[in-house]
Protein backbone atom coordinates (compact mmCIF):
# COMPACT_ATOMS: atom_id res chain seq x y z
CA UNK A 1 0.00 0.00 0.00
CA UNK A 2 1.17 3.52 -0.74
CA UNK A 3 0.25 4.53 2.80
CA UNK A 4 3.00 2.19 4.00
CA UNK A 5 5.50 3.35 1.37
CA UNK A 6 5.15 7.02 2.21
CA UNK A 7 5.43 6.64 5.98
CA UNK A 8 1.67 6.70 6.53
CA UNK A 9 1.32 3.26 8.06
CA UNK A 10 -1.88 2.90 10.06
CA UNK A 11 -1.57 1.08 13.35
CA UNK A 12 -4.39 -0.84 15.00
CA UNK A 13 -4.73 1.64 17.83
CA UNK A 14 -7.95 3.58 18.18
CA UNK A 15 -8.76 7.24 18.52
CA UNK A 16 -6.00 9.32 20.04
CA UNK A 17 -6.54 9.77 23.75
CA UNK A 18 -7.70 13.24 24.64
CA UNK A 19 -8.85 14.16 21.13
CA UNK A 20 -12.50 13.18 21.40
CA UNK A 21 -14.46 16.44 21.39
CA UNK A 22 -15.98 17.59 24.64
CA UNK A 23 -19.75 17.06 24.92
CA UNK A 24 -20.18 18.86 28.23
CA UNK A 25 -22.32 21.97 28.10
CA UNK A 26 -20.40 25.10 29.11
CA UNK A 27 -21.80 27.33 31.81
CA UNK A 28 -22.69 30.95 31.07
CA UNK A 29 -19.58 32.15 32.90
CA UNK A 30 -17.41 29.69 30.98
CA UNK A 31 -18.86 30.92 27.71
CA UNK A 32 -18.15 34.53 28.66
CA UNK A 33 -14.55 33.57 29.53
CA UNK A 34 -14.24 31.79 26.17
CA UNK A 35 -15.36 34.90 24.30
CA UNK A 36 -12.62 36.94 25.99
CA UNK A 37 -9.89 34.41 25.24
CA UNK A 38 -7.52 35.22 22.38
CA UNK A 39 -5.21 33.12 20.21
CA UNK A 40 -6.77 29.93 21.63
CA UNK A 41 -6.51 27.97 18.38
CA UNK A 42 -3.27 28.90 16.66
CA UNK A 43 -1.97 27.34 13.47
CA UNK A 44 1.80 27.74 13.82
CA UNK A 45 2.90 26.12 10.58
CA UNK A 46 1.34 24.28 7.67
CA UNK A 47 3.14 22.21 5.04
CA UNK A 48 1.61 21.35 1.65
CA UNK A 49 3.10 18.38 -0.21
CA UNK A 50 1.93 17.74 -3.79
CA UNK A 51 -1.19 19.75 -3.05
CA UNK A 52 -2.61 21.54 -6.11
CA UNK A 53 -0.07 24.20 -7.19
CA UNK A 54 2.29 23.43 -4.29
CA UNK A 55 5.05 20.84 -4.64
CA UNK A 56 6.44 21.38 -1.13
CA UNK A 57 5.51 24.60 0.67
CA UNK A 58 5.87 25.37 4.37
CA UNK A 59 4.40 28.53 5.90
CA UNK A 60 4.79 29.79 9.45
CA UNK A 61 1.89 31.97 10.57
CA UNK A 62 1.60 34.89 12.99
CA UNK A 63 -0.92 34.73 15.86
CA UNK A 64 -3.34 37.32 14.48
CA UNK A 65 -3.76 38.56 10.89
CA UNK A 66 -1.95 36.68 8.11
CA UNK A 67 -2.25 37.99 4.57
CA UNK A 68 -1.42 35.73 1.63
CA UNK A 69 -1.12 37.96 -1.42
CA UNK A 70 -0.15 37.43 -5.03
CA UNK A 71 -1.51 37.10 -8.56
CA UNK A 72 -4.56 35.03 -9.37
CA UNK A 73 -3.62 31.38 -9.76
CA UNK A 74 -0.50 31.70 -7.60
CA UNK A 75 -1.77 29.15 -5.05
CA UNK A 76 -3.07 31.39 -2.25
CA UNK A 77 -6.47 29.73 -1.92
CA UNK A 78 -4.73 26.34 -1.99
CA UNK A 79 -3.30 27.14 1.44
CA UNK A 80 -6.76 27.82 2.90
CA UNK A 81 -8.07 24.66 1.28
CA UNK A 82 -5.24 22.65 2.82
CA UNK A 83 -6.04 24.02 6.29
CA UNK A 84 -9.69 23.15 5.71
CA UNK A 85 -8.60 19.58 4.95
CA UNK A 86 -6.75 19.44 8.27
CA UNK A 87 -9.79 20.76 10.14
CA UNK A 88 -12.69 18.98 8.42
CA UNK A 89 -11.03 16.27 6.30
CA UNK A 90 -12.38 17.77 3.07
CA UNK A 91 -12.19 20.72 0.70
CA UNK A 92 -14.49 23.73 0.73
CA UNK A 93 -13.97 24.06 -3.04
CA UNK A 94 -14.45 20.60 -4.50
CA UNK A 95 -16.31 17.41 -3.66
CA UNK A 96 -13.53 15.16 -5.04
CA UNK A 97 -10.19 14.78 -3.29
CA UNK A 98 -8.39 13.89 -6.50
CA UNK A 99 -8.81 17.48 -7.71
CA UNK A 100 -6.47 18.64 -4.93
CA UNK A 101 -3.73 16.25 -6.06
CA UNK A 102 -0.83 17.91 -7.86
CA UNK A 103 -0.61 16.70 -11.45
CA UNK A 104 1.45 13.53 -11.71
CA UNK A 105 1.88 13.10 -7.95
CA UNK A 106 1.05 9.74 -6.30
CA UNK A 107 -0.34 11.32 -3.12
CA UNK A 108 -0.86 14.62 -1.32
CA UNK A 109 -0.18 15.44 2.29
CA UNK A 110 -0.89 18.39 4.58
CA UNK A 111 0.94 18.76 7.90
CA UNK A 112 0.18 21.26 10.63
CA UNK A 113 1.70 22.34 13.93
CA UNK A 114 -0.97 23.82 16.16
CA UNK A 115 -1.76 24.86 19.70
CA UNK A 116 -4.99 25.55 21.54
CA UNK A 117 -6.57 26.06 24.92
CA UNK A 118 -7.62 22.44 25.36
CA UNK A 119 -4.54 21.00 23.65
CA UNK A 120 -1.46 23.20 24.30
CA UNK A 121 0.54 21.82 21.36
CA UNK A 122 -0.17 19.12 18.82
CA UNK A 123 0.42 18.08 15.24
CA UNK A 124 -2.13 17.09 12.63
CA UNK A 125 -1.61 15.42 9.28
CA UNK A 126 -3.92 14.36 6.48
CA UNK A 127 -2.75 12.24 3.56
CA UNK A 128 -4.61 11.14 0.45
CA UNK A 129 -3.70 8.37 -1.98
CA UNK A 130 -5.96 7.68 -4.98
CA UNK A 131 -7.77 4.34 -4.72
CA UNK A 132 -6.85 4.14 -1.02
CA UNK A 133 -8.50 7.24 0.36
CA UNK A 134 -7.58 9.56 3.22
CA UNK A 135 -5.98 9.10 6.61
CA UNK A 136 -5.76 11.62 9.44
CA UNK A 137 -3.15 11.55 12.17
CA UNK A 138 -2.94 13.57 15.38
CA UNK A 139 0.40 13.55 17.16
CA UNK A 140 1.45 10.87 14.63
CA UNK A 141 -1.29 8.47 15.73
CA UNK A 142 -4.15 7.62 13.34
CA UNK A 143 -7.70 8.62 14.06
CA UNK A 144 -10.18 5.76 13.88
CA UNK A 145 -12.57 7.81 11.72
CA UNK A 146 -12.10 10.91 9.59
CA UNK A 147 -15.05 12.49 11.39
CA UNK A 148 -13.15 12.44 14.69
CA UNK A 149 -11.05 15.41 13.55
CA UNK A 150 -14.13 17.62 13.23
CA UNK A 151 -14.19 20.19 16.04
CA UNK A 152 -10.55 19.62 17.02
CA UNK A 153 -9.42 22.49 14.77
CA UNK A 154 -12.45 24.80 14.52
CA UNK A 155 -12.52 26.95 11.40
CA UNK A 156 -14.89 29.35 9.68
CA UNK A 157 -14.44 29.99 5.95
CA UNK A 158 -15.47 33.17 4.15
CA UNK A 159 -15.40 32.45 0.40
CA UNK A 160 -16.77 33.90 -2.86
CA UNK A 161 -19.13 30.92 -3.02
CA UNK A 162 -20.93 32.19 0.10
CA UNK A 163 -23.38 34.01 -2.18
CA UNK A 164 -24.95 30.57 -2.74
CA UNK A 165 -26.16 30.61 0.87
CA UNK A 166 -28.69 33.30 0.03
CA UNK A 167 -29.24 32.79 -3.70
CA UNK A 168 -29.34 29.03 -4.34
CA UNK A 169 -31.44 26.09 -3.15
CA UNK A 170 -32.10 24.61 0.32
CA UNK A 171 -29.32 22.03 0.07
CA UNK A 172 -26.68 24.76 0.39
CA UNK A 173 -28.25 26.05 3.59
CA UNK A 174 -28.56 22.54 5.03
CA UNK A 175 -24.83 22.07 4.45
CA UNK A 176 -24.26 25.34 6.30
CA UNK A 177 -26.29 24.01 9.24
CA UNK A 178 -24.40 20.73 9.22
CA UNK A 179 -21.00 22.43 9.07
CA UNK A 180 -21.66 24.53 12.15
CA UNK A 181 -23.38 21.90 14.27
CA UNK A 182 -20.88 19.17 13.35
CA UNK A 183 -18.01 21.29 14.68
CA UNK A 184 -19.91 22.27 17.83
CA UNK A 185 -21.74 19.03 18.66
CA UNK A 186 -20.02 15.69 17.99
CA UNK A 187 -23.28 13.83 18.67
CA UNK A 188 -24.95 15.83 15.90
CA UNK A 189 -22.27 14.77 13.41
CA UNK A 190 -22.85 11.13 14.33
CA UNK A 191 -26.61 11.57 13.98
CA UNK A 192 -26.49 13.30 10.59
CA UNK A 193 -24.14 10.64 9.22
CA UNK A 194 -26.39 7.87 10.53
CA UNK A 195 -29.49 9.61 9.16
CA UNK A 196 -27.97 9.76 5.68
CA UNK A 197 -27.24 6.01 5.81
CA UNK A 198 -30.80 5.26 6.90
CA UNK A 199 -32.20 7.52 4.20
CA UNK A 200 -30.18 5.76 1.50
CA UNK A 201 -31.37 2.33 2.60
CA UNK A 202 -34.99 3.41 2.86
CA UNK A 203 -34.85 4.98 -0.59
CA UNK A 204 -33.42 1.75 -2.03
CA UNK A 205 -36.43 -0.10 -0.61
CA UNK A 206 -38.90 2.43 -2.04
CA UNK A 207 -37.18 2.41 -5.44
CA UNK A 208 -37.29 -1.39 -5.52
CA UNK A 209 -41.03 -1.33 -4.87
CA UNK A 210 -41.63 1.18 -7.66
CA UNK A 211 -39.84 -1.13 -10.10
CA UNK A 212 -41.14 -4.50 -8.90
CA UNK A 213 -44.37 -3.68 -7.01
CA UNK A 214 -43.12 -5.99 -4.27
CA UNK A 215 -42.84 -4.46 -0.81
CA UNK A 216 -41.39 -5.95 2.37
CA UNK A 217 -43.62 -4.00 4.76
CA UNK A 218 -41.91 -5.22 7.92
CA UNK A 219 -38.55 -4.03 6.55
CA UNK A 220 -40.04 -0.66 5.63
CA UNK A 221 -41.55 -0.32 9.11
CA UNK A 222 -38.13 -0.97 10.61
CA UNK A 223 -36.53 1.75 8.47
CA UNK A 224 -39.41 4.09 9.34
CA UNK A 225 -38.66 3.66 13.04
CA UNK A 226 -34.96 4.37 12.49
CA UNK A 227 -35.71 7.38 10.30
CA UNK A 228 -38.04 8.86 12.90
CA UNK A 229 -35.71 8.20 15.83
CA UNK A 230 -32.53 9.64 14.35
CA UNK A 231 -34.23 12.29 12.19
CA UNK A 232 -36.06 13.69 15.20
CA UNK A 233 -32.79 14.19 17.04
CA UNK A 234 -31.40 16.07 14.03
CA UNK A 235 -34.47 18.31 13.88
CA UNK A 236 -34.34 19.04 17.62
CA UNK A 237 -30.67 20.03 17.41
CA UNK A 238 -31.36 22.30 14.46
CA UNK A 239 -34.31 23.93 16.21
CA UNK A 240 -32.24 24.54 19.34
CA UNK A 241 -29.44 25.94 17.20
CA UNK A 242 -31.68 28.43 15.40
CA UNK A 243 -33.07 29.64 18.72
CA UNK A 244 -29.54 30.64 19.75
CA UNK A 245 -28.15 31.60 16.33
CA UNK A 246 -30.65 34.42 15.81
CA UNK A 247 -28.96 36.56 18.46
CA UNK A 248 -25.52 35.91 16.92
CA UNK A 249 -26.88 37.04 13.56
CA UNK A 250 -28.06 40.32 15.07
CA UNK A 251 -24.63 40.82 16.64
CA UNK A 252 -22.94 40.09 13.30
CA UNK A 253 -25.04 42.71 11.53
CA UNK A 254 -24.19 45.24 14.20
CA UNK A 255 -20.46 44.43 13.93
CA UNK A 256 -20.32 44.96 10.17
CA UNK A 257 -22.25 48.19 10.51
CA UNK A 258 -25.27 47.24 8.39
CA UNK A 259 -27.33 50.18 9.57
CA UNK A 260 -31.05 50.22 8.93
CA UNK A 261 -31.31 46.50 8.13
CA UNK A 262 -32.93 43.91 10.38
CA UNK A 263 -32.04 40.28 9.54
CA UNK A 264 -34.25 37.31 10.35
CA UNK A 265 -33.89 33.52 10.14
CA UNK A 266 -36.69 30.96 10.27
CA UNK A 267 -36.36 27.18 10.38
CA UNK A 268 -38.75 25.25 8.13
CA UNK A 269 -39.02 21.54 8.87
CA UNK A 270 -41.70 18.83 9.19
CA UNK A 271 -43.91 21.14 11.22
CA UNK A 272 -44.16 24.47 12.98
CA UNK A 273 -42.66 23.98 16.45
CA UNK A 274 -42.24 26.42 19.29
CA UNK A 275 -38.81 27.00 20.84
CA UNK A 276 -39.48 24.58 23.70
CA UNK A 277 -40.49 21.64 21.51
CA UNK A 278 -39.72 18.20 22.94
CA UNK A 279 -38.23 15.20 21.16
CA UNK A 280 -41.50 13.32 21.72
CA UNK A 281 -43.50 16.01 19.92
CA UNK A 282 -41.12 15.89 16.96
CA UNK A 283 -41.31 12.09 16.78
CA UNK A 284 -45.11 12.14 16.83
CA UNK A 285 -45.23 14.74 14.06
CA UNK A 286 -42.66 12.84 12.02
CA UNK A 287 -44.65 9.60 12.26
CA UNK A 288 -47.87 11.37 11.28
CA UNK A 289 -46.21 13.02 8.28
CA UNK A 290 -44.84 9.68 7.06
CA UNK A 291 -48.34 8.19 7.15
CA UNK A 292 -49.70 11.14 5.17
CA UNK A 293 -47.21 10.69 2.32
CA UNK A 294 -46.93 6.87 2.35
CA UNK A 295 -48.69 6.39 -0.98
CA UNK A 296 -46.76 9.20 -2.67
CA UNK A 297 -43.45 7.79 -1.44
CA UNK A 298 -44.22 4.38 -2.94
CA UNK A 299 -45.12 5.99 -6.25
CA UNK A 300 -42.07 8.27 -6.36
CA UNK A 301 -39.54 5.81 -4.91
CA UNK A 302 -38.05 8.29 -2.45
CA UNK A 303 -38.47 9.61 1.08
CA UNK A 304 -40.53 12.80 1.06
CA UNK A 305 -40.44 13.76 4.75
CA UNK A 306 -37.51 14.45 7.05
CA UNK A 307 -34.64 16.81 7.86
CA UNK A 308 -33.11 16.12 4.43
CA UNK A 309 -35.83 18.47 3.13
CA UNK A 310 -35.39 21.21 5.75
CA UNK A 311 -34.99 24.83 4.76
CA UNK A 312 -33.67 28.04 6.31
CA UNK A 313 -35.66 31.14 5.38
CA UNK A 314 -33.63 34.36 5.37
CA UNK A 315 -35.17 37.81 5.59
CA UNK A 316 -34.14 41.46 5.65
CA UNK A 317 -36.67 43.94 7.01
CA UNK A 318 -39.32 41.20 6.70
CA UNK A 319 -38.62 40.62 2.99
CA UNK A 320 -37.35 37.31 1.56
CA UNK A 321 -33.64 37.65 0.80
CA UNK A 322 -33.65 35.24 -2.15
CA UNK A 323 -36.40 37.10 -3.98
CA UNK A 324 -35.99 40.73 -3.03
CA UNK A 325 -32.44 41.47 -1.80
CA UNK A 326 -30.00 43.52 -3.87
CA UNK A 327 -26.55 42.13 -4.72
CA UNK A 328 -25.07 44.22 -1.92
CA UNK A 329 -27.63 42.88 0.55
CA UNK A 330 -26.87 39.31 -0.54
CA UNK A 331 -23.17 39.90 0.14
CA UNK A 332 -23.87 41.51 3.50
CA UNK A 333 -26.23 38.75 4.59
CA UNK A 334 -23.77 36.03 3.54
CA UNK A 335 -20.93 37.74 5.39
CA UNK A 336 -23.10 38.15 8.47
CA UNK A 337 -24.01 34.44 8.39
CA UNK A 338 -20.35 33.45 8.50
CA UNK A 339 -19.55 35.98 11.20
CA UNK A 340 -22.50 34.70 13.22
CA UNK A 341 -21.14 31.18 12.72
CA UNK A 342 -17.87 32.39 14.24
CA UNK A 343 -19.67 33.93 17.23
CA UNK A 344 -21.68 30.74 17.77
CA UNK A 345 -18.62 28.48 17.71
CA UNK A 346 -16.77 30.95 19.91
CA UNK A 347 -19.48 30.57 22.55
CA UNK A 348 -19.83 26.79 22.24
CA UNK A 349 -16.28 25.49 21.90
CA UNK A 350 -13.21 25.38 24.11
CA UNK A 351 -11.06 26.95 21.39
CA UNK A 352 -11.48 30.16 19.41
CA UNK A 353 -12.00 29.26 15.71
CA UNK A 354 -9.53 30.23 13.01
CA UNK A 355 -10.96 32.50 10.31
CA UNK A 356 -10.11 31.64 6.70
CA UNK A 357 -11.02 34.56 4.42
CA UNK A 358 -10.70 33.82 0.72
CA UNK A 359 -10.78 36.96 -1.44
CA UNK A 360 -13.37 38.48 0.89
CA UNK A 361 -12.41 42.12 0.47
CA UNK A 362 -12.46 42.40 -3.31
CA UNK A 363 -16.19 43.18 -3.39
CA UNK A 364 -16.48 45.23 -0.19
CA UNK A 365 -16.71 48.99 -0.09
CA UNK A 366 -13.96 50.92 1.71
CA UNK A 367 -16.02 51.59 4.84
CA UNK A 368 -16.99 47.96 5.38
CA UNK A 369 -13.45 46.79 4.62
CA UNK A 370 -12.11 49.12 7.30
CA UNK A 371 -14.69 47.91 9.84
CA UNK A 372 -13.91 44.26 9.17
CA UNK A 373 -10.14 44.69 9.30
CA UNK A 374 -10.47 46.52 12.60
CA UNK A 375 -12.57 43.64 13.93
CA UNK A 376 -9.88 41.12 12.97
CA UNK A 377 -7.37 42.98 15.14
CA UNK A 378 -9.56 43.05 18.26
CA UNK A 379 -9.46 40.57 21.12
CA UNK A 380 -12.79 39.18 19.93
CA UNK A 381 -11.07 37.44 17.02
CA UNK A 382 -8.11 35.08 17.20
CA UNK A 383 -6.07 34.03 14.21
CA UNK A 384 -7.15 34.89 10.67
CA UNK A 385 -5.66 33.92 7.31
CA UNK A 386 -6.63 36.07 4.33
CA UNK A 387 -6.04 35.80 0.60
CA UNK A 388 -5.96 38.81 -1.73
CA UNK A 389 -4.41 39.80 -5.04
CA UNK A 390 -3.20 43.16 -3.72
CA UNK A 391 -1.95 44.10 -0.24
CA UNK A 392 -2.35 47.87 -0.44
CA UNK A 393 -5.73 48.12 1.34
CA UNK A 394 -4.36 45.99 4.17
CA UNK A 395 -1.19 48.04 4.64
CA UNK A 396 -3.40 51.03 5.45
CA UNK A 397 -4.98 49.26 8.44
CA UNK A 398 -2.57 46.55 9.64
CA UNK A 399 0.98 46.82 10.96
CA UNK A 400 2.69 43.92 9.22
CA UNK A 401 5.95 44.88 10.90
CA UNK A 402 4.46 43.64 14.17
CA UNK A 403 5.09 40.12 15.39
CA UNK A 404 1.31 39.67 15.64
CA UNK A 405 0.62 40.08 11.91
CA UNK A 406 2.40 39.21 8.71
CA UNK A 407 2.06 39.51 4.93
CA UNK A 408 3.25 36.57 2.83
CA UNK A 409 3.68 36.73 -0.92
CA UNK A 410 2.74 33.59 -2.85
CA UNK A 411 3.98 33.02 -6.38
CA UNK A 412 3.70 29.90 -8.57
CA UNK A 413 2.86 27.63 -5.64
CA UNK A 414 5.65 28.84 -3.34
CA UNK A 415 6.40 31.46 -0.70
CA UNK A 416 8.45 34.40 -1.94
CA UNK A 417 11.26 34.90 0.56
CA UNK A 418 11.00 38.67 0.92
CA UNK A 419 13.14 40.53 3.46
CA UNK A 420 9.98 41.31 5.45
CA UNK A 421 8.91 37.66 5.63
CA UNK A 422 12.40 36.38 6.49
CA UNK A 423 12.79 38.95 9.29
CA UNK A 424 9.48 37.98 10.87
CA UNK A 425 10.30 34.28 10.62
CA UNK A 426 13.54 34.84 12.52
CA UNK A 427 11.69 36.86 15.11
CA UNK A 428 9.23 34.02 15.66
CA UNK A 429 11.87 31.31 16.08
Amino acid sequence: MLFDCYGLRVSCCGLVSGFQANNSKPTRDAKRETRNRIFAMYIKTVQLLSFRAHADTTIRFAPKVNLLYGANGAGKTNVLEAIHYLALSKSFLSSKDVYALRKGAPFFEVNGELSGTKRPAFTARIAYVPEEGKRIFVNQAPLEKLSHIVGVIPVVVFAPSDHALTSEGPEVRRRFLNNILSQAKPSYLEDIMQYKRILRQRNVLLTTYRKTRVLARDVLASWDAELISVGSRVILRRQQFINVFKSHMLEAYARIDAAGESPSIAYQTIGAFDEQVSIEQIRDRFAAKLKQVARRELDSGRTLVGPHRDELLFGINELDVRRYASQGQHRTFGMALKLAQYFYLLAELDDVPVLLLDDLFGNLDAARTRVFLELLQTDLVGQSIITAANRSIFDESIDFGSSMHQAIQIEAGAVVETDEYSLLQKGND
